[in-house]
C-alpha cells in the first residue's frame, strides 16, 4: 500500500507539468489566430470602404506609421495624416503571411504583402509590411506599428 501511494504521489508533478503545457500553449494559437483575422478584417475594411476608414478604425490611439521619406507618424498626428489622404483612386489590399504572439497573447505582429490597384490604369504596385499588433482594453486587435516596402515585382501570392 504505502509503494502505491508513494508512486501514485510522484506521478501527480508530472501529470500537472503536461496540463500547464498545453494550457500555455493553446492560448498563444488562438490569439495568433485573431491576430492573423484581425489583419485579414483589416484588409477586407480598406477593399469595401477604402484604406483611410480602415486605417482610422484600426489604428491604435498611440500607433505609429512609418511612411518613405516622414519621421514616424504618431497618435493624433498619424489620425491627421490619414485623414488627408486621398484614397479615391486606388484600391489597397493585403494578405499576413504569417504573425508571431507573445506568450502573454496580448502583442504580437503580423507580415505579408499589400497590392495596390489604381483605378485609372492597368498596373498593379506591389509591396511587404510588417505591422505589430496589441489587444486593447476591450480585448480587441489594433495596430500599433505599421510600416510598409514598396516593390516585389509581379507577385501571384498577393491578394
Amino acid at each position: 500500500m504505502n509503494k502505491l501511494l508513494f508512486f501514485c504521489i510522484s506521478l501527480l508533478p508530472l501529470l500537472s507539468c503536461n496540463n500547464a503545457t498545453k494550457k500555455e500553449v493553446q492560448p498563444d494559437a488562438f490569439a495568433k489566430m485573431e491576430m492573423l483575422n484581425a489583419d485579414r478584417e483589416f484588409s477586407k475594411m480598406s477593399e469595401k470602404k477604402g484604406m483611410k476608414t480602415a486605417f482610422i478604425e484600426y489604428l491604435d490611439s498611440n500607433g505609429v506609421l512609418l511612411r518613405s521619406n516622414k519621421l514616424p507618424i504618431a497618435g493624433a498626428d498619424a489620425i491627421d495624416f490619414l485623414i488627408q489622404q486621398n484614397d479615391s483612386d486606388y484600391t489597397l489590399t493585403w494578405e499576413p503571411k504569417n504573425g508571431v504572439i507573445a506568450k502573454s497573447g496580448e502583442l504580437g505582429y503580423t507580415y505579408g504583402v499589400y497590392a495596390i490597384r489604381p483605378l485609372t490604369k492597368d498596373t498593379v504596385i506591389y509591396g511587404t509590411y510588417v505591422n505589430i499588433w496589441k489587444k486593447d482594453i476591450k480585448g480587441i486587435w489594433k495596430y500599433v506599428l505599421d510600416s510598409n516596402n514598396e516593390g516585389i515585382g509581379n507577385n501571384k501570392d498577393v491578394p
